[in-house]
Order: C-alpha cells, then sequence, then structure tokens
C-alpha cells in the first residue's frame, strides 16, 4: 500500500451491546495500529444510536478494555446519542434532494434484500405510521472503490438494494446514515474495520455522495470465526476479555492479523503494542487465517 498522508485520520466505533471480545479486540487493533504506525489520529466513536439493543455498562467496559490493551484514542469520544440534529440535517439535505420516502413495510412485505421493492414510493399519502424512511436508489446506481485488503470492489448497487434504511419506525436513526454523517463530520480518512462490514460501505458512499462529502479510504479485514464457524460476536455470546490476559490477547490478535511476532522479551502491554506499531504492514493482513 502506497504510504498514506500525514493527516491520517482513523477510527474505531464500536456499539455498547456487550464488552469487548477477542473480534472486536482484533478490529480495534488493526484500526490503531494502521494509525499509529502512519503517525495517524485514532478516534473512538460509541455507537449508542440503538437503545433497545445496549447493555448498561458496556460502553464503559469497552473503553477501559481498550485501555488495558494500550489501545489510547486521541481527542474527545463522540457519542452518537448526542448527533441527532446532525442526522435529522443530513435528512432534510436527502429530502430536498428527492431522495427519500415514507414505508410502512413488514418484514412480511419486503423484497430481496429488505428493500421496499416499489410499494411505498407511489403511495406517500396513505403510508401509515410507524414508517421508515428509505433513500432512493437509481438502477444505473454502481459503487467502485479500492479496498486496502480486498481490493478492487464493484457493487451494482442499483439493481440489489433499491432503497435502504435512513431513518426507523422508531424514529432512530439507521446505522448507515449515522455511519456517514459521523465518519465526515470527523474528518476520518481511513476505515479499517471487519469484512463483515464490506457490504454497509457501498451504502455509506452512496449516501456520503449525495450529502456532497469526502469519502475515506476502506480496509477490510477477515472476521475472526469461533470454534462453530460462526463470527464472534456478542450476539454469539463471545466472552469478554480478560484484563489479566492483555498481554496474551494482544499476541493473539496480532497472530490472526499475520502480524510479526513481538519477542518474548516484550512482556508489558506497552511494548508489545510499540512493536506492533513499528512493523505494522497492512499488506501482510491479506494472507491471514480466518480461523480463530
Amino acid at each position: 500500500m502506497a504510504e498514506l498522508a500525514p493527516t491520517y485520520r482513523g477510527r474505531f466505533a464500536p456499539s455498547p451491546t456487550g464488552p469487548l471480545h477477542m473480534g472486536s479486540l482484533v478490529a480495534a487493533l488493526a484500526s490503531f495500529l494502521d494509525a499509529r504506525h502512519h503517525q495517524g489520529t485514532w478516534l473512538v466513536r460509541i455507537d449508542d444510536i440503538d437503545p433497545p439493543r445496549e447493555q448498561a455498562g458496556a460502553a464503559r467496559l469497552i473503553l477501559d478494555s481498550l485501555q488495558q490493551h494500550g489501545l489510547y484514542w486521541n481527542e474527545t469520544i463522540l457519542w452518537q446519542s448526542t448527533r441527532t440534529a446532525a442526522y435529522q440535517q443530513a435528512l432534510t439535505k436527502l429530502e430536498a434532494a428527492g431522495l427519500l420516502f415514507h414505508c410502512d413495510c413488514t418484514r412480511a412485505t419486503l423484497g430481496a434484500n429488505g428493500s421496499c421493492n416499489g410499494r411505498c414510493e407511489p403511495r406517500q399519502s396513505s403510508v401509515s405510521a410507524p414508517r421508515a424512511l428509505r433513500v432512493m436508489v437509481p438502477p444505473d446506481t454502481r459503487i467502485k472503490f479500492i479496498d486496502g485488503i480486498q481490493g478492487s470492489c464493484k457493487y451494482d448497487l442499483g439493481n440489489t438494494i433499491h432503497d435502504f434504511v435512513v431513518q426507523r419506525k422508531d424514529k432512530l436513526p439507521a446505522y448507515q446514515l449515522a455511519a456517514a454523517v459521523d465518519d465526515t463530520h470527523q474528518k476520518i480518512t481511513h476505515v479499517v474495520r471487519g469484512a463483515d462490514l464490506l457490504d454497509s460501505t457501498p451504502r455509506q458512499l452512496y449516501l456520503m455522495d449525495k450529502l456532497g462529502s469526502t469519502s475515506p479510504h476502506y480496509a477490510h479485514i477477515p472476521v475472526l470465526l469461533g470454534n462453530d464457524g460462526q463470527k464472534l460476536s456478542k450476539q454469539n455470546h463471545a466472552p469478554a476479555l480478560a484484563a489479566d490476559k492483555a498481554s496474551v490477547n494482544l499476541r493473539e490478535a496480532l497472530g490472526f492479523l499475520n502480524q510479526p511476532s513481538p519477542p518474548q522479551a516484550a512482556k508489558t502491554v506497552t511494548a508489545i503494542v510499540d512493536f506492533a506499531i513499528r512493523h505494522w504492514s497492512i499488506d501482510r493482513v491479506l494472507m491471514a487465517d480466518d480461523t480463530p
């Protein structure tokens, strides 16, 4: 990968639905190391826009765990729950461009990929509450980008997702909108995250384009799987990271990312992280194995 500009700004944006686990540590570590290796700024954003799914105290546990593993952020943490006005401003801009419509579809009436599929847009005067807001995607919309790990990515967005939700029926902002708006607000230049979010990227790029924003560079790392072959996640009850095993956790995460192993003399978290920053190579992640 070409040398990055000194204005590099990266971020890690966990949802407070549970404590940090090994899968999320891998994502956080990759994002952190890529930023620090290029003398960049690394931010933490808490994606607390889905109160029904949040776990009390989870945000504090996540922040504590990051610090226990030597991952310290720059600048003030951004809480998405404080950004309601910004999301509404973005919706107003999309509406003014004629791109939004109300949708009262149920799960049973949705089309492929969760699209409204032309059911609601022609009958806006009769769409009943509760109703979501969707953004229209013209059939000829194609999104292309070069991913730092996955390579050339092309999405025929207009034929696969005719529309997608930007405001939920409960009036909460949808993830795609919030991520696009806040990456722009925080001037994020590089997003390093799990490949499970790869299909979110074309939707976020589409929104950024319609909102007149500059898009960041993306790199999607392989997803860490459990023994059952499923993605390690809070929903799958992945165990929380143990603070007293931080050094072991870091070595395991670096191994998954196919990075050089810190010498045994590097016994502290600080020593391991410092070594990892100096020797980080995102190109090596291409060879990483998806097994734990």
